[in-house]
């Protein structure tokens, strides 16, 4: 994987969290708060671990010695989550920025970069997944999340046309 695709599967990354995060406003505490749902977890315990995960890797691999464990701290508000998350992702930016493929081909312990970065955005996904089921059930669903539409938007596609069909729909 260059480092290209990887900065790309981090933007979808991104785009699809910030769709989950966009639709906590509106879910009442009881949804939020609920543990034992899936595995012993909640929505919120989900994604305060999706964001716990997620800091451990880069703050790993940036060997910055900072230790983030928001999972054993009280459970935080939605506000407060989509606060460290805005912290996190320019932090990833700029990571992602400096790394070059002899860096994501080096091992740890025969483990190579670029798979491990693989393995975050795989982790987010399955929590995301998640997330998305719970808050559908509640009804709050954050609407598609595929990698396809992240790709269709960012290529200019509206109402499933891409650009070059759209003037000639209009026209019709």
């Amino acid at each position: 994987m260059t480092p290209d695709d990887l900065r790309d599967l981090f933007a979808y990354d991104r785009w699809a969290t910030q769709r989950l995060l966009s639709v906590l406003d509106t879910v009442d505490e009881a949804t939020w708060s609920a543990a034992q749902v899936i595995d012993e977890r909640g929505l919120g315990g989900i994604l305060v671990h999706m964001l716990g995960a997620y800091q451990r890797w880069l703050h790993g691999l940036m060997e910055d010695g900072t230790e983030h464990r928001p999972e054993r701290e009280p459970l935080i508000a939605p506000a407060e989550l989509r606060r460290r998350w805005a912290v996190e992702w320019p932090l990833m930016d700029g990571f992602l920025a400096s790394r070059d493929e002899a860096w994501l081909g080096q091992d740890d312990e025969g483990v190579r970069f670029d798979r491990m970065l693989q393995h975050l955005a795989n982790h987010d996904t399955q929590h995301r997944a998640e997330a998305a089921a719970l808050l559908s059930q509640a009804g709050r669903s954050p609407g598609d999340l595929d990698l396809i539409v992240w790709l269709e938007e960012r290529a200019g596609w509206v109402d499933g046309l891409p650009p070059s069909r759209q003037t000639r729909a209009a026209a019709d």
